[in-house]
């Protein structure tokens, strides 16, 4: 019989407690990915894909920064329904995440998700007025098992531990113009 090396019961609790937490086995998955697809529905019925830094899995909800107003959060006015897609191709994982999002007007939230990577993004800095958060309620998680060659679903739910309560949500005015940017 092989004997068990040090260390080995622990990885076997840590896969036993990923498959019993999907929360916690979702920020596994999406950790270090360094660029998220955005995807939305338009008014007349497009879908609009754009990138967006990295944001955190919260309660059940993953949350990213935004410029209010956009075309983005136009289309999250008009049809909550959004997916973002995580890909990493060096570690080959790749996340498809469907879920119902919502802009939240809170600059505390704001100042607790900003890092320096969102200077490039949005230059008058975690104080811009124009800022708001980006809430996506995770509803369905699918995942790229490379085993199978297909796409797996995650059962959730995707609560997990919160880190801190979540604000009211606010729903975002309408856009200035048909071309403002998002």
């Amino acid at each position: 019989m092989a004997k068990a090396k040090k260390g080995d019961d622990a990885k076997d609790a840590a896969k036993n407690t990923a498959a019993k937490d999907p929360a916690r086995k979702l920020r596994k998955m999406i950790k270090g990915a360094r660029v998220v697809t955005l995807t939305t529905a338009a008014a007349d019925g497009r879908l609009r894909s754009r990138p967006m830094l990295p944001g955190s899995l919260d309660a059940g909800a993953l949350w990213f920064l935004t410029r209010v107003p956009s075309a983005k959060t136009a289309d999250v006015s008009d049809n909550q329904k959004v997916n973002l897609a995580y890909s990493s191709r060096k570690s080959d994982r790749y996340v498809s995440i469907s879920g119902a999002a919502n802009i939240v007007r809170d600059p505390a939230r704001v100042k607790a998700l900003w890092d320096r990577d969102h200077k490039a993004w949005f230059s008058g800095g975690k104080n811009d007025p124009e800022l708001a958060a980006l809430r996506v309620n995770v509803e369905h998680v699918e995942f790229w098992d490379a085993k199978s060659g297909r796409m797996v679903p995650l059962a959730g739910p995707f609560e997990g531990p919160a880190k801190a309560a979540a604000p009211a949500a606010a729903k975002a005015p309408a856009p200035a113009s048909p071309g403002a940017l998002g």
